[in-house]
């Protein structure tokens, strides 16, 4: 945890750096995720889906916040950390973006999805250790809960189309 922070810590927003750097990486894999979903995937459309499948819009929606929770909450804790902090809280932040867009291609281009529950289950805990990494720098960092348990719902989700279409 931060005692003595490398930059000034302001009480609102995080700065233009640590935002524009959080910003674009989650952008990047947001794209990366949505060029592998492609709209109206019939494969996708044919699953047997449990009762607890939320309606389709609800997706964008959710995860359009969490990723600016992501990159707010990420680049104020970046503001607060030391170095060494800074540096770990970026490549954990680096390590779930790619776990997410990854999860994306997996279930959707390569229909894997067993593989695509396990690595929903790794983005998981990923989140929730994004999220400890966050809130020990930063107490609003407490935004960022609704990521990892968002992440396991998904995990479940995933776990249940698996098991329903083997």
């Amino acid at each position: 945890m931060n005692t003595s922070a490398a930059q000034p810590v302001t009480r609102g927003w995080p700065s233009r750096r640590n935002l524009i750097e959080t910003g674009t990486e989650v952008v990047a894999a947001a794209v990366a995720g949505s060029l592998a979903t492609g709209p109206g995937s019939r494969w996708y459309q044919r699953l047997d889906k449990p009762g607890f499948q939320p309606p389709g819009a609800v997706f964008p929606i959710a995860w359009t916040l969490l990723y600016g929770d992501v990159a707010v909450t990420t680049a104020r804790a970046l503001d607060r950390a030391d170095r060494l902090d800074a540096r770990a809280l970026r490549r954990a932040l680096a390590v779930n973006l790619a776990l997410n867009a990854g999860w994306s291609w997996m279930f959707f281009r390569a229909h894997r999805l067993r593989a695509a529950t396990a690595l929903s289950a790794a983005l998981t805990v990923s989140s929730a250790d994004l999220a400890r990494r966050v809130i020990a720098e930063d107490r609003a960092g407490w935004a960022l809960s609704a990521y990892p348990l968002w992440c396991g719902f998904a995990t479940a989700l995933s776990a249940s189309l698996w098991r329903r279409n083997r």
